[in-house]
C-alpha cells in the first residue's frame, strides 16, 4: 500500500508564507544594519567592523537564496518530480554554506595580510563611532537569530536555519569587532585585525555546520532513534498487527519517508489485512506530520 498524506497540502502552504515572511525581514534588518556599519566603519577608520559590514551584506543574499529556494521546495510533485521538490531546500542551504565560507575567508585574508605586515603603527585607531555601532549589531543580530530561529524550528527548514545561524555568527563577530575595537583604542591597533581573523573562524564554522546537515538530509539519511521507536510503537498498537519486519525511514528535506513491512494472521483475506495496512497508514499520517510518504507491505506471520 502506497500513498502520500494529504495533510501536507495546508502546512506547505504555510510553511511557505512564513519562511518568506521570515527571510523578507531578514533582508530589511540586514541591509539597514549592513550600511550603516560599513558607514560606522569607513568614518571611524575600523577594519573589523567593514568586516562586519560585509558579514552583514552577505546575509541578505543568503536570504533572497533561501527564498528562491523555499519557493521552489514547496511546489507540487509533477512527471518529472513524483517524490515532490523539498531537496531543493537543501540546495539553497548549501549555496548558503558555500557564500558563508567565502566570506569567512574573504575576511580572514585581508586580517592575515595586516596581522603579518608587520606595519602596526600604520594601523588607524578606529573611532568611538565603531564601537557603538557594534554594540547596536550585537543586540539587533542577537534578536534576529532568535527570531529566525523560531521559526526555523517550528517549520523543521534547514535552509531557514542557516539564514538563522548567520544572525548568530554575525552577532559572535560583533563581539569580536567590539573587543578588536576597543583593544586598538587602548594603543594596540593590531587587535582590530586579529578580531577580523576571530570573525573568520566563526564564519567558516557555521559554514561546515550548515553544509553538513544540508548533505545529511540529501543523501536519504535515517531519523533519529527516538522518531523510528515512535513509528515502531504506533505501528505495533494497531489492531491486526503481530510485528513489525522491517521498518525504515529517511529524511527528505525538511519531511521523512517510512517504508514499513508489517505481519498479520496469513488465514487473513486480502481485503482484511488490507484494512490492517489501511489502519496503520491512518496512525501515522494522524500521529506524525512529518512523515509525507509511507509504503506499508503485510508479510504473512511466521507460524513457527
Amino acid at each position: 500500500m502506497r500513498k502520500n498524506s494529504k495533510e501536507t497540502i495546508s502546512p506547505e502552504i504555510n510553511f511557505e508564507k512564513t519562511a518568506v515572511k521570515v527571510s523578507a525581514v531578514s533582508i530589511v534588518g540586514n541591509i539597514i544594519l549592513s550600511l550603516f556599519k560599513l558607514l560606522a566603519g569607513i568614518i571611524a577608520h575600523s577594519g573589523a567592523m567593514i568586516s562586519d559590514a560585509v558579514h552583514s551584506a552577505s546575509d541578505v543574499f543568503s536570504s533572497i537564496i533561501v527564498i528562491i529556494g523555499v519557493k521552489l521546495s514547496a511546489r507540487d510533485s509533477d512527471d518529472d518530480h513524483p517524490y515532490g521538490h523539498e531537496r531543493l531546500e537543501c540546495v539553497a542551504a548549501i549555496v548558503l554554506a558555500v557564500v558563508l565560507l567565502i566570506t569567512g575567508l574573504f575576511i580572514g585574508s585581508a586580517a592575515i595580510e595586516n596581522i603579518t605586515s608587520g606595519n602596526y603603527g600604520e594601523l588607524a585607531v578606529p573611532g568611538v563611532l565603531a564601537l557603538v555601532a557594534a554594540v547596536i549589531s550585537i543586540a539587533v543580530k542577537e534578536a534576529m537569530f532568535h527570531y529566525t530561529k523560531y521559526y526555523a524550528v517550528k517549520l523543521d527548514s534547514g535552509a531557514v536555519m542557516a539564514d538563522a545561524w548567520h544572525h548568530r555568527s554575525d552577532a559572535l563577530s560583533s563581539v569580536g569587532a567590539l573587543i578588536g575595537i576597543a583593544g586598538s583604542r587602548m594603543e594596540l591597533p593590531i587587535l582590530d585585525s586579529i578580531a577580523s581573523l576571530v570573525i573568520c573562524l566563526f564564519i567558516v564554522k557555521a559554514a561546515y555546520d550548515i553544509f553538513k546537515d544540508a548533505v545529511d538530509k540529501m543523501v536519504d539519511h535515517s531519523c533519529d532513534k527516538d522518531t523510528e521507536q515512535a513509528l515502531r510503537e504506533c505501528v505495533l498498537a494497531q489492531e491486526g498487527v503481530m510485528g513489525i519486519d522491517m521498518l525504515t525511514t529517511r529524511v527528505f528535506g525538511n519531511k521523512v519517508y517510512a517504508d514499513i513491512e508489517i505481519s498479520t494472521d496469513g488465514s487473513m483475506t486480502l481485503r482484511e489485512s488490507h484494512d490492517i495496512a489501511e489502519n496503520v497508514h491512518s496512525a501515522i499520517e494522524q500521529n506524525f506530520p512529518k512523515v509525507k510518504h509511507i509504503m506499508v507491505h503485510v508479510n504473512p506471520a511466521d507460524d513457527t
